[in-house]
């Protein structure tokens, strides 16, 4: 990602203002097609020679098993529920997304903090206050978002795994129809990640289409974002070699911009009013 920038404060202890790596986040809503589409991206750079890891949430060694735990006993409130996933958020930033990038490699991760300023202002959350809560969220190189509507997202989920608590809202909907719930909150997470297209500016694809559609388009985007990576093939280093080039420890484990009120920050002196920097990005 070249230079190191935040959406508010700095990660604490992280001193690197320049990062190898390419950070690069697929984001939509429940059911879009996000985890296909980071598995076949994965596949398609390390083919190709480039390192690659993955992360998503609930993925931290630190608060994963307690997060989803707590989410089985539907017992959390909004505030703990959001400081639950911000921790998990941090810990993997931390020990899993910054060494991969201190390393050279591209990240692929499957939401990022968008997902959960999402989730937390449909159910009532202060605006401002989640953001403050993951300021600390490193800049990505780019974001891409897997637009959908309710009527091409439907027929999905019925077809696959059905309607879960969590993602129909009936945490804080109080409904008693799944169904009703999830039409109601999943149309609510859109329009969130609508507006946000715009704050954040993320690249929308369109996520209506086929598989192989979509995949063709992150394709291409992406081609350009690692155009200047030296891929390991180009330098004499042997692909085979290459594809098993091991993540750094705690690094993206196999499943097993500025926006409103946010500031880019880095760790060196403002430079210009809302925003501190360290150099040029790539």
């Amino acid at each position: 990602m070249t230079q190191v920038l935040y959406y508010g404060h700095p990660l604490p202890g992280l001193a690197d203002t320049r990062l190898p790596g390419k950070l690069i986040v697929v984001e939509g809503t429940d059911g879009v097609g996000r985890s296909t589409q980071i598995a076949l991206l994965r596949e398609w750079l390390e083919a190709n020679g480039f390192a690659a890891t993955e992360t998503g949430l609930t993925r931290s060694e630190l608060a994963a098993a307690g997060l989803k735990k707590a989410k089985r006993g539907h017992t959390m409130g909004d505030l703990t529920m959001n400081l639950f996933y911000a921790t998990d958020f941090v810990d993997r930033l931390e020990k899993q997304i910054v060494p991969a990038l201190r390393a050279g490699f591209v990240v692929l991760t499957d939401r990022y903090i968008y997902s959960l300023i999402a989730r937390a202002q449909v159910r009532g959350v202060d605006p401002q206050w989640i953001r403050d809560v993951l300021g600390f969220a490193l800049i990505p190189d780019a974001v891409f978002y897997l637009k959908i509507d309710i009527d091409h997202l439907l027929p999905r989920v019925i077809n696959s795994r059905g309607f879960d608590y969590w993602e129909s809202g009936t945490d804080y909907l109080r409904g008693d129809d799944l169904y009703e719930n999830y039409v109601r909150h999943q149309t609510l997470l859109i329009e969130q990640f609508d507006a946000m297209a715009t704050e954040y500016q993320f690249h929308v694809v369109d996520a209506t289409r086929n598989v192989p559609e979509v995949f063709g388009d992150l394709r291409a985007a992406i081609s350009t974002i690692v155009a200047d990576m030296q891929a390991p093939a180009e330098s004499g280093v042997s692909r085979r070699r290459t594809r098993r080039r091991r993540s750094p420890a705690g690094a993206g484990r196999d499943r097993s911009g500025g926006p409103r009120g946010l500031v880019a920050t880095s760790q060196a002196d403002t430079q210009q009013p809302g925003a501190t920097t360290q150099g040029a990005r790539g």
